[in-house]
């Protein structure tokens, strides 16, 4: 497990990755999480479904990838508290050599990057206490678990919007994907704007939460630039492939995402 805590844990002030956890069902949040998750479900009811939707896309996604194309390296960045179906559990599961990397830069996924580092004995795991907004380090960290001569399956879910600054987070996920070879794929999901949505957004910052920006489909459309977009293109969630198992697939959820591929 490569990298160390950057800083303490804050219980008094919610965090992201606990509020999702706690709308995922986790145990892995405090009480300013679930004060904060409940206030934000009064203005947007259906943000909890849009967390249960990111995590069914994540195991669509990672089971095309490993199953029907045969990626067997992963690079989860902003991956978030360890629930289940996590990247590393859906690839093994296709394929027991599949290679997984997770990034995060929270103190309280660290805690619980144990789990996230169980693996087969044919494959591996890695965690990398790393920043999405300083891609090269990452990139260079990653690749001790990681050949980048070979295709790669980038999952970005639920990060960019933490990156405000468009240019910024254009920049840092175009140079992830240059590290890419050719017939590696891009994953991303992010939050869109709403009425609900900047409701939500609005209490969360009131609130002292991780500063964020919502997206519109055209926008987010753009971090695929330069790749071929797999269809149906850039969808909310559950209209992404979905297949009988999949959920909400008569509502608009505002949690977007798409896939594409690198030529």
């Amino acid at each position: 497990m490569a990298g160390i805590p950057r800083q303490r844990l804050d219980t008094s002030t919610p965090h992201p990755a606990r509020v999702w956890d706690y709308w995922l069902g986790g145990t892995d949040n405090f009480a300013s999480d679930r004060e904060v998750a409940a206030q934000i479900v009064e203005v947007m009811p259906d943000l909890p479904i849009n967390a249960r939707s990111e995590r069914q896309f994540i195991g669509r996604v990672v089971g095309m990838l490993a199953g029907e194309i045969g990626v067997d390296q992963f690079l989860d960045v902003g991956t978030g508290i360890p629930n289940a179906g996590n990247t590393h559990v859906v690839a093994q599961k296709i394929n027991p050599a599949a290679r997984i990397v997770y990034v995060d830069n929270d103190p309280i996924v660290l805690i619980h990057a144990r789990a996230l580092l169980e693996s087969t004995s044919e494959g591996a795991t890695d965690y990398l206490d790393a920043d999405l907004r300083h891609p090269d380090p990452l990139l260079q960290a990653a690749s001790e678990t990681l050949d980048f001569s070979r295709p790669v399956g980038l999952m970005l879910m639920g990060v960019i919007e933490f990156v405000t600054d468009d240019t910024l987070a254009l920049d840092t996920v175009h140079t992830l994907i240059d590290a890419l070879s050719p017939g590696s794929y891009v994953a991303i999901a992010s939050s869109m704007p709403s009425v609900g949505m900047q409701r939500a957004v609005d209490l969360w910052h009131a609130r002292g939460g991780a500063p964020l920006v919502l997206r519109s489909p055209e926008n987010l459309t753009r971090f695929f630039d330069g790749l071929d977009l797999l269809e149906p293109g850039v969808v909310s969630l559950p209209q992404w492939r979905p297949d009988p198992l999949t959920d909400y697939r008569d509502m608009e959820v505002y949690q977007y995402g798409g896939v594409a591929r690198k030529g």
